[in-house]
């Protein structure tokens, strides 16, 4: 079998995961020992696996998170009053289906940032759409969007994904002298949220008190 015509066709096809494996398997003795089937079900694998990283490299891109979480390092043995069968719960995922809220509260430094990126990670690994947002940048970007005609795509992005994390939900409303949002702004936000709850697509919102 000619191998550069062969991976030249994977290539044209899209099948990239497939020509890869396909290459490496041309220098590789192991190779020559595999029956068809076997050498068939190894070059489907490497594309799925292709795929598939290639989505979530894309969502994680998308989703923006503030800090590069996963819920396999979450410390258990931290004095944080973390309840261990509920945040198994929260990983599983189940309440964005259910399209319920959740809502993290605690001192600062206590890793709230962390843990809310932490879920939005998994949450893009199952294959749902993700959003990390800090709601003083949010508020300002939407007072400019307004004047410059992204206010329409920016709410859109906002109800459009599965889980929408806000961050730091109370930090500018804290800040002394720190000007308050317009009410339409709040109005955008909060309808964003009430958009959250409803049954179709399937949605959920994550939200970090400071």
């Amino acid at each position: 079998m000619l191998t550069h015509p062969t991976l030249d066709q994977l290539n044209q096809l899209g099948l990239f995961g497939m020509a890869k494996a396909f290459g490496e398997s041309q220098a590789s003795a192991e190779a020559a020992a595999l029956t068809h089937p076997e050498w068939l079900a190894l070059l489907l694998d490497r594309e799925m696996t292709y795929r598939h990283d290639r989505k979530l490299a894309a969502r994680l891109r998308y989703a923006r998170l503030r800090q590069q979480a996963l819920v396999e390092d979450i410390d258990y043995r931290a004095a944080r009053g973390l309840d261990r069968p509920l945040l198994q719960k929260l990983v599983a995922g189940d309440w964005i289906d259910a399209h319920d809220n959740l809502t993290i509260c605690g001192p600062t430094g206590v890793g709230k940032s962390w843990l809310a990126c932490a879920l939005g990670h998994k949450a893009c690994r199952d294959n749902r759409s993700v959003l990390y947002q800090r709601v003083p940048k949010l508020f300002g970007d939407l007072v400019l969007a307004r004047g410059d005609g992204r206010y329409a795509r920016i709410t859109r992005a906002l109800g459009g994904v599965q889980l929408l994390i806000l961050d730091d939900w109370d930090l500018s409303a804290r800040r002394p002298g720190a000007p308050r949002p317009p009410r339409d702004t709040r109005g955008t936000l909060w309808t964003t949220i009430d958009h959250h709850h409803q049954p179709a697509p399937r949605r959920g919102l994550a939200r970090r008190h400071r």
